[in-house]
């Protein structure tokens, strides 16, 4: 393989992930996040360790420095990524959590059991012979479902993990 091939490898591959981020992106726009935060994110989840400096961001993102500054703050707040001090450096590193989709969803279904007790006071306060009272009654009882339904998927998400980690193990000793 000549020096130029591996370059044009490279670059192809540099394409590729930036089409990936871009589409993965738009779809995580779509779904309600902010959009730089959703391109942020995107870079973050697909960069090889999973971190990056500001500036890392800023070139490979081709957007500002504040730009950057202001998705971090957003996905920062709803614990999507934390800020580290880069080693060796007085620079910051942004950094996904661990399991972060687990945790994410732990938070989200933490959110619904907030949501099903003020929905359940709201019945209580309107009453199931109105209209309002029995929506909202519906609507708890929609997301104690989601609830329930959740602790099952992330319980069997759990053994999965462990399973596959398990067998990795084993494999590894062989």
């Amino acid at each position: 393989m000549t020096a130029d091939t591996a370059e044009g490898d490279a670059t192809d591959a540099a394409d590729a992930t930036a089409r990936f981020v871009e589409r993965f992106a738009a779809e995580m726009t779509a779904a309600g996040m902010q959009r730089m935060a959703s391109r942020v994110f995107a870079a973050l989840l697909s960069s090889e360790t999973a971190s990056m400096t500001s500036a890392e961001l800023a070139e490979r993102l081709q957007i500002s420095p504040a730009a950057v500054s202001g998705a971090v703050r957003y996905l920062s707040q709803v614990d999507m990524v934390s800020r580290e001090r880069d080693p060796g450096t007085r620079r910051d590193l942004y950094v996904l959590h661990n399991e972060l989709w687990y945790e994410t969803f732990t938070r989200r279904d933490q959110v619904l059991s907030r949501w099903e007790k003020i929905l359940r006071e709201g019945t209580d306060t309107l009453g199931t012979d109105t209209a309002a009272g029995r929506r909202l009654a519906e609507t708890a009882e929609f997301f104690a479902f989601l609830h329930d339904e959740m602790a099952g998927i992330m319980d069997r998400w759990r053994v999965r993990k462990d399973a596959e980690r398990a067998a990795g193990a084993q494999g590894g000793q062989a």
